[in-house]
């Protein structure tokens, strides 16, 4: 990947993988910057280009959304097809970083618009933080971990309302890609 900082890296396939397949770029032209925390926009962009990078029109009503910045595509496609929402109707925060169960919802609406089923279930009370999943995301969380594509850290925390690190979004981000193509 020429990134001279995922050596040994637990999460290198997936890296190499969100790497090679255009999911996700490094931070720079030799860092990926695994444990470096993911951004919404970064998480709304990687959908994007799981989705084929389709041509957008129209403008966004978020206006800390630049018209040339480089996430602006991603973030009108994903708020016009449901798949992300802006804290209000005027402020995405692209540079905010997302949490685990934020991923889980982003990952379960853009399944449903991609016409794929989202309603695999499991219990969660093998996770000793379970009952700290927002109620927002107690669904998106449950399909994502029935599904896979989230696993506990440490085996048996779920971490929901923590951020996402950039390793564990290419792991995630790997799985997916993987299952839609299977």
């Amino acid at each position: 990947s020429g990134f001279d900082d995922v050596s040994g890296h637990w999460a290198l396939e997936a890296i190499a993988y969100v790497y090679q397949n255009d999911l996700m770029n490094g931070t720079s032209s030799n860092r990926f910057t695994p444990d470096g925390t993911l951004s919404r926009a970064m998480a709304v962009t990687a959908l994007y280009r799981l989705a084929g990078s389709p041509s957008v029109s129209g403008a966004t009503a978020f206006q800390d959304v630049a018209p040339d910045s480089w996430y602006h595509d991603a973030i009108v496609w994903a708020s016009q097809n449901g798949i992300a929402k802006g804290l209000d109707a005027t402020t995405f925060a692209p540079d905010r970083s997302i949490t685990r169960e934020q991923i889980a919802a982003l990952l379960q609406r853009y399944c449903q618009q991609q016409g794929h089923d989202t309603g695999k279930v499991i219990d969660l009370s093998g996770f000793w933080d379970a009952p700290s999943v927002s109620a927002w995301a107690q669904e998106a969380m449950t399909w994502a971990v029935a599904e896979g594509l989230i696993t506990g850290r440490a085996g048996d925390r779920l971490a929901a309302a923590e951020t996402a690190t950039r390793a564990e979004a290419a792991v995630i981000l790997m799985r997916l890609a993987q299952q839609l193509t299977a």
